[in-house]
């Protein structure tokens, strides 16, 4: 399952504590996006 980040307080958000309703429970705010991985880059020889 994806993992969200609060777009105010920057924390973690699991999916679980958003079944019921889309709001921060740190907060309150109702903005979230889903940080990015990182993705390792390679040269080409």
């Amino acid at each position: 399952m994806a993992t969200y980040k609060c777009f105010k307080c920057e924390k973690k958000i699991s999916p679980a504590s958003l079944e019921k309703r889309f709001v921060c429970p740190n907060c309150g705010t109702k903005i979230f996006y889903k940080p990015r991985t990182k993705i390792k880059k390679l040269k080409a020889e």
